[in-house]
């Protein structure tokens, strides 16, 4: 049987975050073609990951900077180590190469964390991203993680674009693969609560993510006064995973701002609201609370960064707007305008069934994947750079794991 090990920045909670409900597609995609999935992580045990005894799926502790590790993983023998997210790759991914030279090594980059902190950098100065904002550390530290690797799955078009054109990647390792969604039929169009059933506005967002924490209180500063000036019985609900007590503090009743922490039920909650409110002010990848929101045909205002990635050639199921005042103005005709509303709630129904169907995917993936592994020598002649990488990373990072490993060894005497 083929065997793919993933390790896990986190246990997954798909529940919880997108980046959760991503883990759990591209693993059903490799159970489905029959391959034994093992999930190791180094992550604390949560209560709200998923059970994957149920999916018949391999759970395993692992520990950081240990050779445990290397003894562990030269026997697995897997064909495939999938990385979730570049820092599992910094501390993991030299091992793998010595012991398992032969077994394709993907990133899944979730969505690029460099962007995201440049975006955020921009934000709390004022201004626009410069093209050197992008120059930083962090950059330096997942590009070259990405170099190192046989294959880097990009959640983002928008993402794969900057990579080839800002820093020259060579297409040939990247591989777009957005979140994955369940088509809309008809049928499943006429079950959802209409225009008349629906009342109110909510944000939902796991609170760990800090874009989404900055929106909240953007909402809450910003956008919400203007909206509840002109419908002053509308109210706005606050949804999210992991919300903290300075969360909670920004609930007022009486101005109708109300936190309810995590949803048990993402799409639940979003079929009771109207409109969806989420001004994203920086962040990348694909934002899954869009996804979530078209399947559960509620319109949604956001900004250009909110929309990213997520509607192509099509109309944005709602509206985008960057300006206070235009955010709250589109969101309070959306929401008073019945034929206006059933429109864009269209526009997001076509986004799904266009643009990220399973079966759009995963035939390629694959293809993409054997020819790796049909070729991989060759593939990673083709990558120089990563290949130097490597190299100096096995000089380097090796070593300090192991100085780290016997320290620790000598502190336990």
């Amino acid at each position: 049987m083929k065997r793919l090990l993933i390790i896990g920045y986190v246990w997954p909670e798909p529940a919880s975050s997108a980046a959760g409900s991503r883990m759990m597609q591209l693993i059903k995609l490799f159970l489905a073609r029959e391959y034994e999935v093992i999930y190791a992580s180094p992550a604390k045990e949560s209560m709200y990951a998923i059970n994957f005894e149920e999916l018949e799926i391999t759970q395993k502790k692992i520990t950081t900077n240990s050779s445990d590790f290397d003894e562990y993983v030269k026997e697995l023998a897997p064909q495939v180590v999938m990385f979730d997210r570049f820092m599992m790759e910094e501390q993991f991914g030299w091992r793998v190469a010595e012991n398992c030279p032969n077994a394709v090594r993907i990133l899944d980059t979730e969505d690029l964390h460099f962007f995201r902190k440049a975006r955020y950098e921009a934000l709390k100065k004022g201004r626009t991203l410069l093209r050197e904002d992008l120059n930083s550390d962090e950059a330096k530290r997942e590009i070259a993680s990405i170099l190192r690797c046989d294959l880097s799955l990009i959640i983002s078009e928008a993402e794969v674009d900057l990579l080839a054109r800002n820093f020259k990647i060579n297409p040939s390792i990247l591989h777009y693969i957005p979140l994955l969604a369940p088509s809309i039929s008809e049928e499943k169009i006429k079950k959802l609560p209409s225009y008349e059933k629906r009342k109110d506005f909510v944000f939902i967002g796991n609170f760990l993510h800090q874009p989404n924490w900055d929106s909240v209180l953007y909402l809450k500063e910003k956008i919400w006064p203007l909206i509840r000036k002109e419908l002053p019985k509308a109210r706005l609900f606050i949804y999210g995973a992991y919300a903290s007590q300075k969360v909670e503090q920004l609930q007022n009743k009486r101005q109708g701002f109300i936190v309810k922490g995590r949803a048990e039920d993402a799409q639940e909650v979003l079929k009771k609201a109207r409109v969806l409110l989420a001004p994203l002010r920086f962040g990348a990848g694909i934002k899954g609370k869009f996804i979530d929101a078209m399947l559960a045909g509620t319109p949604s205002i956001t900004t250009t960064i909110g929309a990213e990635g997520i509607c192509g050639k099509y109309p944005w199921p709602g509206e985008i707007a960057n300006e206070d005042k235009a955010i709250a103005e589109e969101a309070i005709k959306i929401y008073e305008k019945p034929k206006r509303w059933q429109k864009v709630q269209q526009n997001g129904f076509n986004i799904i069934n266009e643009r990220f169907q399973e079966n759009r995917f995963d035939e390629q993936f694959f293809e993409v994947l054997t020819k790796i592994q049909d070729h991989l020598q060759k593939h990673r002649d083709q990558n120089f750079f990563g290949a130097m990488l490597m190299h100096h990373t096995l000089q380097s990072t090796k070593y300090m794991s192991k100085w780290i490993e016997a320290k620790n060894q000598l502190e336990k005497q």
